[in-house]
């Protein structure tokens, strides 16, 4: 599983980091690393928009979101 930790990144790199990761790993599942909302947000529905079904557990302070293609 290909995974990105966007910890501590200011919108739009979230969803710019988890873009390429689909671009390059097509078909692959991707786990995001996110401790922020409006990032967990914008990278689900961008998951969504392309398709991928979104699992999101929360790990202490932060979030794991699983994405499947």
């Amino acid at each position: 599983m290909i995974e990105r930790d966007v910890r501590g990144l200011s919108c739009p790199l979230p969803v710019v980091k988890t873009k390429k990761a689909m671009d390059e790993n097509p078909g692959k599942p991707i786990a995001i690393l996110t401790d922020s909302e409006t990032s967990k947000g914008n990278v689900t529905r961008l998951a969504q928009s392309r398709g991928y079904k979104v699992e999101v557990e929360k790990v202490g302070d932060y979030y794991r979101l699983t994405l499947t293609p």
